[in-house]
C-alpha cells in the first residue's frame, strides 16, 4: 500500500505570504493549516526561522512554484538539495509542483508555463516526478495548471492525462478548481469532465483562488480576486466525487487582511463541514 498522498488535516487553510507572517506569529490566528511557496523559504535566515515558529503551531503544506518540472533541461540538483533542507526543517504536511516548465537553455521565466497534453509530454513528467520523488524520498503531489493556449499536440484530455501520471508515479495531486475554471472559459475544456477522470484516492489537496477577468473576455489566474460562485460551485460537485479534501484559500495579488482571509476560508470549512455530514 502507498503511503499517505498527505497529511494535511481535512479542513480549510490559507495561502500564507510575507506580509502577513509577522502578524500570524504574534496572534496565532485560529488556521487549522498554512500553505507556503517553499521558494522563499530556501536559504535559511529570518524567513525559515519565522517559518519554524508558524509550523510550531499548525501543519505546513510546501507548495513549489521555481522547479521547472517540465523543463527540457535535466533539473537543477541546487533546487532539489535546496528543497531537502527545508522539508528536514519543516517536516511538512504535505509538499507539491506545478505540471509546468519555466526555463529554456539560460533563460528563467517568473512563471508557470503549460505543457502539451501530449504522449511525448506525459512520458517526460513521469520521468521528472519520478526522479523528484526518488530525491525527496516521499510522494509530491501535481498542481494542474491554469491555461491561454491550447497546443496542436493536446491530444489527452486534462484529466486523463494528470490520472496516468498517477498511475505511472505514484504520486498524488493537488486539485486547483480555479484552474480547471479558467480552462473551461478559456479553451473550452470541460472541468465536470476533468473532475470525473480523477483518481478519487489521489486528491490530496484542493486550491481555491480568484482571476481577473479581461475585457476580451479572456480569465487570467491572478489569485488576487475573492473565489466567484462558479469556482465555488465546483468545489461543491468536487466535494461530491471525492469526499472531503484538504482545501486552501489561495491570494498572492491585491493581498487583503489576513480577517478577510479568514472570512472567506470559512465557506470552504463550511462546506467540507456539510460534506462530512452527508457521509455519516
Amino acid at each position: 500500500m502507498p503511503p499517505p498522498v498527505t497529511a494535511l488535516p481535512v479542513a480549510a487553510g490559507i495561502g500564507l505570504r510575507m506580509p502577513h507572517i509577522r502578524e500570524v506569529i504574534e496572534t496565532q490566528p485560529t488556521v487549522a493549516w498554512w500553505e507556503v511557496h517553499a521558494e522563499n523559504f530556501f536559504g535559511g535566515g529570518a524567513n525559515l526561522a519565522a517559518l519554524e515558529v508558524v509550523r510550531s503551531h499548525a501543519p505546513i503544506s510546501l507548495h513549489g512554484v521555481g522547479l521547472g518540472l517540465g523543463n527540457a533541461e535535466p533539473l537543477r540538483q541546487t533546487h532539489l538539495a535546496e528543497w531537502t533542507r527545508l522539508i528536514d526543517r519543516i517536516d511538512p504536511a504535505a509538499i507539491s509542483e506545478h505540471l509546468c516548465w519555466n526555463a529554456w537553455q539560460n533563460d528563467y521565466f517568473n512563471d508557470l508555463l503549460p505543457l502539451p497534453y501530449s504522449e511525448a509530454a506525459l512520458a517526460h513528467m513521469v520521468e521528472r516526478v519520478g526522479q523528484v520523488q526518488h530525491v525527496l524520498g516521499r510522494r509530491i503531489l501535481i498542481e494542474n495548471l491554469s491555461s491561454y493556449v491550447a497546443f496542436p499536440e493536446d491530444v489527452i484530455p486534462e484529466g486523463e492525462f494528470l490520472a496516468e501520471l498517477v498511475v505511472r508515479t505514484g504520486c498524488g495531486l493537488l486539485l486547483d478548481i480555479n484552474n480547471l475554471y479558467v480552462n473551461q472559459r478559456n479553451l473550452g475544456r470541460d472541468a465536470a469532465e476533468a473532475l470525473a477522470a480523477l483518481p478519487v484516492d489521489a486528491i490530496g489537496e484542493i486550491h481555491i483562488a480568484g482571476f481577473e477577468a479581461r475585457d476580451d473576455g479572456l480569465l487570467i489566474d491572478t489569485h488576487g480576486a475573492p473565489v466567484c460562485d462558479k469556482v465555488w460551485d465546483l468545489l461543491a460537485v468536487a466535494y461530491q466525487r471525492f469526499g472531503p479534501v484538504p482545501t486552501l484559500l489561495e491570494r498572492d495579488t491585491a493581498l487583503p487582511s489576513l480577517a478577510e482571509l479568514q472570512r472567506e476560508a470559512a465557506r470552504a470549512e463550511h462546506m467540507l463541514t456539510a460534506c462530512r455530514e452527508r457521509l455519516v
